[in-house]
Formats: C-alpha cells, sequence, structure tokens
C-alpha cells in the first residue's frame, strides 16, 4: 500500500525555484555585511515549521539505534520531525521511486548509481562507512576464522557446504555479498545456502540460531551481538581486512522534477545538517558498549566530484 503523502506547504506556487530557494535560506548563516540577501531566522524557520520529513532509510542504521540520534539532533536544529521507514536498500529505493518519501539514506553504490541515471535521485553525498564481517559460529566449520581473504572464506564455505545465511532482500548488505560471491567464481545454491528475506538483525538470529555464516555490517553485529552466538570470522577494512568487504553510506533527494509533491527544501535541509560538520560529529560519537559503530565520511580536504553523480559518468562531449 502507498504511503498517503501529507499536503506541502514548501512548494505550493514556488515550484523547484522556491525550494532551492528556501534551502538556500535554510542554510545561510545570514550575518552582517552580506550580500542584502539574508533572512532573518524566524522566517526561515517559519517556513518549515509544522512540516515532516519522510526518510526511507536501510535496517541497518535503525537497528543500531543511529537513526534515532541523528534524527532527534536534526529535529532539534529544525523544529522538524522524520518518519523513517525502515527496508533493505532495494525496498528504499523502490520507495523513492514511487515518490513516498523526500530523501533516502543507503548503502549499495551500483543501486544508487541506477537510481540517479534514471532521473529519480539528485545532489547524492557520501555521507558515512563501516564494512561488513563474515560471522559465523565458533566452531568454524569452514576453517576461515582469521583469514584475510573474503573470497577464499566464502569458496571454502561453498566447498564445505557449511550452512550460509543470505539477507536475499536485494539489500546493500545482499548486494555485497553477491558481489563476493561473484569475485569467488561461485554462483550459490542448494540446501547449504538459506534465503531469510529478512533484516539484517532477524538474519542474524537465525544465523546464530542454526550455527550458519553470514555477511554482516558492523553496527548491526555490535548492536546484536550480546544476543547471538556468532563472531566474526573476517573483519573488513575497519580492522585491516579487504577492501571488498568496505561499507559506505550514501544519501541524497529524490528528483522534485520526476515527483513535484516531495519535500525538496526539507530533503536538502536534512542533507545539508547530516554532511555539516554538526552532523557529521553526531554520527562519529555515536557508540554502542565503547565501540563506534559508523564514520563520517562527508567532510574531506580534497572532495571527490564523483560522489555528487553516478560512477563512471561522463558527459556526451567532454569538450563542451
Amino acid at each position: 500500500m502507498a504511503i498517503q503523502r501529507r499536503e506541502l506547504l514548501a512548494l505550493v506556487g514556488g515550484g523547484v525555484a522556491a525550494g532551492l530557494s528556501g534551502c538556500t535560506g535554510l542554510l545561510s548563516t545570514g550575518g552582517d555585511g552580506g550580500s542584502g540577501n539574508e533572512r532573518d531566522d524566524d522566517e526561515s524557520s517559519a517556513s518549515i515549521a509544522g512540516e515532516e520529513l519522510v526518510l526511507a532509510t536501510t535496517t541497518s542504521t535503525y537497528d543500531t539505534g543511529l537513526l534515532d540520534e541523528v534524527n532527534a539532533a536534526f529535529e532539534e536544529n529544525f523544529g522538524t520531525p522524520v518518519r523513517a521507514i525502515s527496508q533493505g536498500t532495494g525496498a528504499a529505493l523502490e520507495t523513492a521511486r514511487s515518490g513516498d518519501c523526500d530523501v533516502v539514506m543507503v548503502h549499495a553504490r551500483s543501486q544508487e548509481d541506477e537510481f540517479m541515471r534514471n532521473g529519480y535521485g539528485i545532489n547524492r553525498r557520501d555521507l558515512m562507512f563501516n564494512d561488513f564481517g563474515i560471522v559465523g559460529p565458533s566452531d568454524d566449520p569452514a576453517g576461515i576464522g582469521g583469514s584475510e581473504d573474503a573470497t577464499g572464506a566464502f569458496q571454502a564455505i561453498a566447498e564445505s557446504e557449511s550452512l550460509f545465511a543470505s539477507r536475499g532482500d536485494d539489500s546493500g548488505t545482499h548486494t555485497a555479498e553477491l558481489r563476493i560471491w561473484e569475485a569467488a567464481g561461485i554462483e550459490p545454491g542448494d540446501e547449504w545456502y538459506l534465503e531469510t528475506g529478512q533484516g539484517m538483525g532477524d538474519t542474524l538470529n537465525q544465523a546464530s540460531q542454526q550455527g550458519a555464516y553470514t555477511l554482516a555490517d558492523r553496527g548491526t553485529f555490535i548492536s546484536q551481538q550480546d544476543e547471538i552466538e556468532l563472531g566474526i570470522l573476517v573483519q573488513g577494512p575497519v580492522e585491516g581486512g579487504p577492501e571488498i568487504l568496505a561499507n559506505p553510506y550514501g544519501v541524497l533527494a529524490i528528483n522534485p522534477a520526476i515527483h513535484q509533491d516531495v519535500n525538496y527544501q526539507l530533503a536538502m535541509s536534512y542533507i545539508g545538517f547530516l554532511t555539516s560538520p554538526e552532523g557529521q560529529q553526531v554520527i562519529e560519537n555515536y557508540e554502542l558498549d565503547g565501540q563506534q559503530l559508523f564514520f563520517p565520511e562527508a567532510l574531506s580536504e580534497d572532495p571527490d566530484f564523483e560522489q555528487y553523480v553516478p560512477e563512471g559518468w561522463q558527459p556526451d562531449d567532454a569538450d563542451n
């Protein structure tokens, strides 16, 4: 069932230009000696007062508790609540394609690029990262513990036909898992390969109950580790492991040229806050059991232009 959209005030009568203008005003610091375009702080706040931002995001940001932290900080700054829809990346992007959210926070770059190429997304920003780990039971029937080779670990799991629990849900984690199977030259299947069709937390619980391996993002694993009997057997790059286990997150607005009823002004305020020094500090400071779950990536002394466009994109005529 499609999510009911609310009546929007910011874009009525003003179109996209009004959204852009309002966004600039919201993010402006004002002050003396400006260009004459400064707006009163009360007027800026009033332009989004009483509205609601709809965010489609991954289960990992929800399961770890990070979402509550960043959304509370945004609401404190802007006085605007965030309604979050927690889904796998594929489902979150499908929600966005239907125009049923204003902004998306996901972690599957290939899917994000396709989303942008098809015109649904705009103003993508690198946001943060952590990594994946290959987790499994303490008896480690495939003998992968301590390996620094993720593809070799997957090959060992397949060759030993040890149980492997896959999310199987087109999520960012599932996309990363399939990339590793492809690199290992294996098409997983048969009885040893279990597709849960569930989020990361539920998949970890099922893997624990059945003594199976699975691929898990570090944040969700840390948040669940006291409730499961699994350990990280192959570490990702945060702990010096292979780069194929990297897990970057992006945030992007829904294109108002495709869905005119999205709240582009508020979406850009959200993106601007999360990628600001204050928003990045909230992400960096968030911990569970004394462990940092996510690492901010938006601020850089050497900005990467390609974070704003699909990877590998080139204009039709490079000379123009």
